[in-house]
C-alpha cells in the first residue's frame, strides 16, 4: 500500500498559501498607498510569543524548522489581515514573595530572630495621635491598644470626621469587640468577620454588622457542599468583590496564627493597596498555620513578609508588646521575645 502523502506537501495546500501570500502583498500595498505613516506592526512570532506555535526541540532537525516558520508565516498573514487576533498579555501572577537575603553568610536562628524582633520594634515613622477617644469624646479602653494613626496627614483622620470611614475586623471567637464599637460609634462603617457568631449575619446599631466568616488565605473548593467544613472560609479580595467595597480604611486583624499565610495572600494578590492602615495581631510561638522549614527559615519568611509591606508603602508606626503572655520564640524561651505582639502600619501612597 503507498504511502500517504502529507497534506502539507500536496498542490493544494501551497497554492492555498501563494494566494493567501498574494492577498496579503494586495493588503499591504494598498494600506501603504493610503495610510503612509503607519507604524510597522511587530512580528506575528514576537507577538504570539509563548502561544502554542510548533517548538523546535520538540521536533528536531530541518522538519521541525521547516514546521515552526510554515505556522509562524500563517501567524504573520492572521495578524495582518485581522488585527484582533492578537493577544492581550495577562498581568503576571506572584505565587511566591521575594525571600530577603539571609541576615548572615550561613542561615542562622540567632541573626534571623535578631534582625526580625529589632525590625518589629523600631518604628518606621512617627505619629503624634493614636488615641481615638480624643475624636469620639468617650472614654472606653480596649483590652489591648489596636491603635490607628489620625494625624492629619492621613485620610483617615478625615474619613472618620466626614462618617465615611470603613472597618474590617477579623476575628476567631474574641470576645474584645471594644475598638469595633469605638469605631462604629465614631460613625465608620464596621464589619466583623468571625465564623463563631451564631447567625450568618446580624446588624448591632446603624454602623456595626457581624459575618459569621473567617477571612482565610484561599477560598474554599466549589465542588465541597456548602454545609461541609470549612464552606463559611473565604479570601479578603473574594469578600470584598462580593460586598462590593473598593476600599478598606483600616484592616484589623487577630486570627490566631492565621495572620502570616493571610498577609502573604493580601500582598501577592495586590488587596493590601486597597487597605489604608493594618493592625495585626502576630504570634512568633510557632510557625503559624502552613508555614514550613527550620527555625531560620521560618523567621526569613515573617521578616520577608514585612519587608514586602514596606515595599507598598506601608510604615510600621507602633508596636506592642504583649507581656501577659507566654515569652515564647518558636517554642523556645530565647532572645528575650513575647510570644504575641500587635503591629500598626500605615499606607503612606492612601487617598
Amino acid at each position: 500500500m503507498p504511502k500517504e502523502r502529507p497534506l502539507w506537501r500536496g498542490p493544494a495546500f501551497r497554492l492555498c498559501l501563494l494566494s493567501a501570500a498574494l492577498f496579503l502583498c494586495l493588503q499591504l500595498g494598498m494600506r501603504r498607498s493610503w495610510c503612509p505613516e503607519e507604524k510597522p506592526r511587530a512580528p506575528a512570532a514576537a507577538v504570539f510569543k509563548g502561544a502554542d506555535l510548533p517548538s523546535m526541540s520538540q521536533n528536531k532537525g530541518a522538519a521541525g524548522a521547516a514546521a515552526w516558520v510554515r505556522a509562524a508565516f500563517i501567524l504573520d498573514i492572521l495578524v495582518n489581515l485581522n488585527p484582533e487576533l492578537i493577544p492581550v498579555t495577562s498581568p503576571t501572577v506572584r505565587w511566591h514573595i521575594e525571600l530577603q537575603p539571609w541576615a548572615s553568610p550561613t542561615p542562622s536562628l540567632n541573626y534571623e530572630a535578631l534582625r526580625f524582633l529589632k525590625y518589629i520594634s523600631t518604628s518606621q515613622i512617627s505619629c503624634e495621635h493614636m488615641n481615638l477617644n480624643s475624636l469620639t469624646g468617650h472614654s472606653e479602653t480596649a483590652k489591648k491598644p489596636w491603635s490607628i494613626c489620625l494625624d492629619e496627614r492621613f485620610s483617615l483622620v478625615h474619613r472618620i470626621r466626614s462618617k465615611q470611614c470603613r472597618l474590617y475586623s477579623l476575628g476567631l471567637g474574641n470576645d474584645d469587640n471594644q475598638f469595633e464599637i469605638s469605631m462604629a460609634n465614631s460613625g465608620c462603617e464596621v464589619h466583623r468577620f468571625d465564623p463563631s457568631i451564631k447567625s450568618a449575619h446580624i446588624q448591632e446599631g446603624r454602623h456595626l454588622w457581624y459575618h459569621r466568616l473567617s477571612i482565610d488565605w484561599r477560598d474554599p473548593n466549589p465542588a465541597i457542599a456548602a454545609h461541609k467544613l470549612h464552606s463559611n472560609t473565604k479570601k479578603l479580595g473574594t469578600i470584598l468583590n462580593e460586598f462590593g467595597h473598593q476600599k478598606i480604611d483600616v484592616l484589623k486583624a487577630d486570627v490566631e496564627s492565621a495572620e502570616w499565610k493571610i498577609l502573604e495572600n493580601l500582598i501577592l494578590e495586590d488587596v493590601v493597596e486597597q487597605i489604608g492602615q493594618l493592625v495585626f495581631e502576630v504570634h512568633i510561638h510557632w510557625p503559624g498555620f502552613e508555614v514550613s522549614g527550620n527555625d531560620s527559615t521560618v523567621v526569613r519568611y515573617w521578616y520577608s513578609l514585612l519587608r514586602e509591606l514596606e515595599l507598598k508603602d506601608f510604615r510600621l508606626f507602633h508596636t506592642y508588646k504583649d507581656l501577659s503572655k507566654p515569652q515564647m520564640f518558636l517554642k523556645k524561651e530565647a532572645f528575650n521575645a513575647s510570644s504575641c505582639y500587635t503591629l500598626s502600619w500605615v499606607n503612606t501612597r492612601w487617598k
